[in-house]
């Protein structure tokens, strides 16, 4: 299905500037265990923006915070719904997680399946303390009672609407569009 680019929702700076205001809250919330933090992004994008918010919050202070990947397409409830084949890159988590403040880092945070699915796959590491999720974009339509806690921007969309994240180290831009199908 083609899609046409509807409206661009943030721009190289907005990206820039949100992910550096979710590295300064994730400080506030957590300034009392910051020694007890990891991040762990979603593939794809959610782990290139956890990079990135691991850098911020080196700058900000001086503290170097584990990162790791985790590949949620196995734990998908709707894995056996599709006829395609799957294919699955890695999760890389190389440290342990258990009692741990896991931030789990999203690029868009829409019906909230992805993130049960990261839940899922990260408690399959160990038994973390706590488990907050930070999502670039949340788009809503949540068909879960899951929720960001720390959010670059709210985009609503329709349900027919897509949100398409471009980032630097994939495309060579940092930008987020809405897109649609396009009707041709």
């Amino acid at each position: 299905m083609k899609m046409r680019e509807k409206a661009q929702v943030m721009n190289a700076e907005e990206m820039r500037r949100a992910l550096i205001r979710i590295a300064h809250e994730i400080l506030e919330r957590n300034h009392q265990h910051i020694e007890n933090l990891v991040l762990v992004g979603i593939k794809s994008r959610g782990d290139i923006l956890a990079d990135r918010i691991a850098e911020n919050l080196d700058r900000i202070e001086n503290i170097s915070v584990p990162v790791g990947a985790v590949d949620t397409r196995l734990y998908r409830d709707d894995v056996n719904l599709h006829e395609i084949k799957i294919q699955v890159s890695s999760t890389e988590i190389d440290f342990d997680v258990t009692e741990k403040c896991v931030i789990l880092v999203d690029e868009v945070l829409y019906t909230g399946r992805t993130t049960r699915a990261a839940m899922e796959a990260i408690i399959d590491f160990g038994r973390p303390a706590a488990i907050q999720l930070a999502a670039l974009i949340d788009r809503g339509h949540r068909e879960l009672p899951i929720s960001a806690d720390y959010i670059g921007k709210n985009v609503p969309t329709s349900r027919k609407e897509f949100v398409r994240v471009q980032l630097e180290e994939e495309h060579g831009v940092d930008s987020a569009m809405i897109c649609e199908p396009d009707s041709e």
